[in-house]
């Protein structure tokens, strides 16, 4: 531990509030507790919050803390998980009491530039609406090839503070991916280089609009160098707003100067270097325009920090996907399942049911805001059918019977009706279960009725293109409950309507 803390002295001997008692927020407590910081953690969760209180925080109920207002105004700072949004009442009281709010991603820069675990590292930064998480594993397996101490942090799954602390080995290089909701709250980051995959509506509900939401991501392009997907067309129109000392780009055609892309079946890098190949093309996984894209963008973060051509080479051919994207589950009846769960927005949804002939599409979830009408137009032509749940399984039922009217559409729902068991394939219908009916009963329903709808040589694709959270703990859970339910069919579930 360094001796001096620099900029963060000051919070030697004060109160410093955690706004979140999760993976985050307990992150939080150790580094705030090395600078000599009195801690408390606030959370709904009492649980989580006794917890923290083993960490050795002291911990209030947010209620509590919310009924005396007076006490808010008594911390030096408040380090705010990502999940609060930027009007919720914790926060509204603290900027009203004009109390600091820093992310918990603005807390790590700020540990980290401080020298408070030894020499700051190098940061790069993947934000985007989709592909983060593959882009920041593929990264990471670029920077094991090239043999520099590295960890992949952030919205991936360790916390960024976690990352930090580890000392054995010490990493270097942290291969960062960061959400919007990060972002918004750590405006002080400026990483050694940062790229902007691709914006797509998704948390408006969080954000207040879509701009906000930009905004969030553009601050991805305020360090050294930036780079930004030139195949997205919100992505690119931040070329000249970057705030970075240099900013290029990658597009899956062939790059001109200042930029990677895609020519004669290989990555090629003109951005770094003049027209060098980095990697074949179609050893790539996940495979596809998608999985492409972001091997461009994870070889181009590489490339910033000097990371060698071979490297690029053996980290993309050692990456292999997560699970939940797009991961084959089984062939039941001459029927493909196909599980990505991990598609929680329109934009994700779109390359994930394009990548096959004939469709029926499972969705519904969260749409957080965002629309689907134009994905829906798009693979219309491709859908033999699409079975829906979740809360706003209605609205992609609406969009569905606007622009793709011939497609048979059930809706399951959880309600105080009983069941309907006989789900006609020629016209829309709504199956109702009864209230108590759990998640992954739920998703046995679903999977059934995608299996009737389907025929020998069709995809049954779980896209949702929305959030989980309405009924299953996680994308991960939902998409492990998708595949035990297509576990429990066989032959006889497929087509059985035709029978």
């Amino acid at each position: 531990m360094a001796e001096e803390h620099g900029g963060l002295d000051w919070l030697r001997g004060r109160s410093v509030l955690v706004a979140g008692a999760g993976v985050s927020g307990r992150a939080t407590i150790e580094p705030l507790r090395d600078l000599g910081a009195l801690v408390t953690v606030t959370d709904a969760n009492v649980d989580a919050l006794a917890e923290c209180a083993r960490l050795g925080a002291a911990t209030v109920p947010i209620d509590d803390l919310l009924t005396e207002r007076d006490r808010v105004a008594e911390f030096a700072l408040v380090v705010t998980s990502p999940g609060f949004r930027p009007d919720a009442p914790l926060l509204s009281l603290a900027a009203g009491d004009g109390v600091p709010i820093w992310g918990d991603i603005e807390f790590s820069w700020h540990v980290d530039r401080a020298g408070l675990y030894g020499p700051p590292r190098r940061w790069l930064v993947v934000t985007g609406t989709n592909g983060k998480t593959t882009t920041t594993s593929m990264l990471q397996s670029i920077l094991e090839a090239a043999e520099l101490p590295s960890l992949a942090c952030g919205n991936i799954g360790l916390p960024v503070l976690d990352a930090l602390r580890q000392t054995e080995p010490r990493a270097e290089v942290l291969a960062v991916e960061l959400s919007s909701f990060q972002l918004h709250w750590a405006p002080s980051v400026r990483p050694t280089a940062g790229a902007i995959l691709n914006i797509a509506e998704d948390h408006l509900d969080w954000h207040g609009g879509m701009q906000p939401y930009i905004d969030a991501k553009a601050r991805a392009l305020t360090g050294e160098v930036a780079l930004l997907g030139l195949d997205d067309e919100v992505a690119s129109s931040l070329f000249s707003s970057s705030l970075a000392d240099r900013t290029l780009g990658f597009r899956l055609g062939v790059p001109a100067s200042g930029e990677l892309g895609v020519e004669d079946g290989y990555l090629v890098d003109r951005a770094f270097a003049d027209g060098e190949r980095l990697a074949p093309a179609e050893g790539i996984t996940p495979p596809g325009p998608a999985g492409q894209m972001d091997a461009l963008a994870a070889a181009a973060l590489a490339r910033a920090i000097g990371v060698p051509p071979d490297a690029v080479a053996a980290g993309l051919a050692a990456h292999v996907v997560g699970p939940h994207r797009a991961a084959h589950v089984a062939d039941v009846g001459g029927v493909t399942f196909v599980d990505d769960s991990k598609a929680t927005n329109p934009h994700a949804a779109r390359p994930s049911i394009l990548a096959h002939e004939r469709v029926v599409w499972i969705a519904g979830g969260l749409l957080k805001g965002a629309r689907v009408d134009d994905l829906v137009r798009e693979v219309a032509g491709r859908l033999a059918g699409a079975v829906l749940l979740g809360r706003d399984a209605r609205q992609i039922a609406e969009s569905l019977a606007r622009h793709a009217p011939e497609v048979p559409v059930v809706t399951v729902e959880t309600g105080d009706d009983a069941g309907v068991s006989a789900v006609p394939q020629t016209a829309t219908h709504r199956l109702v279960l009864p209230a108590d009916t759990d998640s992954d009963a739920v998703m046995s329903v679903v999977v059934r009725e995608a299996a009737a709808l389907a025929t020998a040589g069709d995809s049954v694709v779980l896209a949702p293109a929305a959030a989980s959270l309405d009924m299953f703990d996680s994308y991960g859970h939902r998409g492990r409950s998708f595949a035990d339910a297509v576990g429990r069919l066989d032959e006889s579930d497929i087509s059985r309507t035709l029978r």
